[in-house]
């Protein structure tokens, strides 16, 4: 949610950025439902201050008549602002200056490109044949048991996932690292490590909501019982654990890496990446959570996206950042960056990691506020892929493969692979 002062001080660009970024809305309805709130709670304020006198005077007869004109300008209040709410959680975020102006994923910008693609002697096969022959990705069992979209990583693959699940806590938690990374970026930031976290992964639906994370609804699962969704990302149930506080300047920034399965129903997606581990119902994340101070967090968006390129350059996965335009950013976002890793076997990059930058959209919601100076200012906030692990799995496969079909692992990985250095046919 963006402040009303802003739409009211700049609604025409506020109706501009909705435009750009594919949102229907009318700033000039929402203005007038402003105006008519605005109008009912100064006729409120005016009662009040009536009351007042009256009871100064002890006049219980007029006192009386306020209370029951304070109650219908109050009723009459209601619908008003529960009207204007609605509509004001669906304005979405202004777009960073930067961020370029497009409808669809094809006006997002290269902005980098980094790694050498590998050359093979043979025809690399995509990873879903690698993931058959060797008998680590079971499709058929999984389709038998959950239906299509679900798969069982089996062998030395399962090692694998855990293998990065190790790389990436090891990292995050060692502030040293975390130093050497903002200075490899030019970045003067907080040096403060990332605190682990395995977070609930079903959520109630006014919290989702309030983290601007419920829609598209159609691509959640929904328990309707315990009216609970189960989150698409970590980040949706670590974005409110500080929902309704207010956050002492010197604990800034919380810095969070979770880990968890994710889920999605991928609606609208039929006959797109049917084989394989690439578009799942059901992954497995590792992401990373930040609230800091205001001043500080387009440099915080920054560190999230050096340690993201951190990760994959140390897989030695080649790659390019791109610059997420207005129509493919999520409302919450006022800057969003994808890194689309090349994937070998189907000769194309495939977006692997994301991170977004809110600033007060989602805390304004969450009412998550800092102490500064004596004023209580709302947080910003970012969220950014660690590793998917599952499209992760599918790059390493794909670009470690040869020509026996088994797939060689990264030399940063082998430390955590109980001595394998192959991932072998079952």
């Amino acid at each position: 949610m963006i402040d009303i002062q802003l739409i009211r001080d700049n609604a025409d660009a506020v109706q501009t950025n909705a435009k750009n970024k594919n949102v229907d809305v009318d700033i000039s309805a929402i203005l007038e439902l402003d105006e008519t709130r605005r109008h009912l709670k100064e006729q409120l304020d005016e009662i009040q201050r009536q009351r007042n006198i009256a009871a100064k005077e002890q006049d219980r007869e007029k006192g009386g008549e306020l209370k029951d004109e304070a109650a219908r300008v109050q009723e009459e209040l209601r619908p008003v602002e529960e009207e204007l709410n609605t509509l004001l959680e669906k304005i979405p975020n202004i777009a960073s200056d930067d961020t370029p102006i497009g409808a669809t994923e094809d006006q997002n910008v290269t902005i980098k490109t980094w790694g050498e693609k590998p050359e093979f002697s043979f025809k690399p096969k995509e990873h879903w044949q690698l993931g058959a022959d060797l008998g680590v990705i079971d499709t058929e069992s999984a389709a038998n048991i959950s239906g299509a979209r679900f798969a069982y990583l089996k062998g030395d693959l399962t090692l694998l996932q855990f293998a990065l699940v190790q790389f990436v806590f090891q990292t995050l938690t060692d502030e040293n690292k975390i130093k050497e990374i903002a200075k490899s970026a030019d970045l003067e930031v907080s040096t403060k490590g990332f605190t682990p976290v395995v977070p609930p992964v079903m959520m109630r639906t006014e919290v989702m909501q309030r983290m601007a994370r419920l829609e598209p609804r159609e691509e959640r699962y929904h328990v309707p019982s315990d009216d609970l969704y189960l989150i698409g990302s970590a980040e949706h149930t670590l974005g409110p654990l500080h929902m309704d506080e207010i956050l002492d300047e010197a604990d800034l920034p919380i810095r969070y890496i979770g880990y968890s399965s994710s889920f999605r129903r991928e609606a609208g997606t039929y006959g797109k990446d049917t084989k394989g581990i690439i578009r799942v119902h059901q992954f497995d994340k590792l992401e990373m959570e930040t609230l800091s101070h205001p001043e500080a967090s387009r440099d915080e968006h920054g560190l999230l996206i050096a340690i993201q390129e951190y990760f994959v350059q140390s897989l030695k996965l080649p790659y390019q950042l791109s610059l997420k335009c207005t129509g493919d950013q999520g409302a919450p976002d006022a800057r969003a960056v994808d890194i689309e890793t090349w994937m070998p076997g189907q000769n194309k990059y495939r977006e692997t990691h994301t991170a977004d930058y809110m600033t007060d959209y989602q805390s304004r919601r969450l009412n998550t506020r800092v102490k500064i100076d004596k004023k209580k200012r709302f947080v910003h906030m970012n969220d950014a892929t660690a590793i998917a692990i599952g499209r992760t799995i599918v790059a390493i496969m794909e670009n470690y493969q040869e020509e026996d079909g088994r797939i060689r692992i990264p030399d940063v990985l082998l430390p955590f692979m109980m001595g394998k250095t192959h991932i072998d046919k079952i």
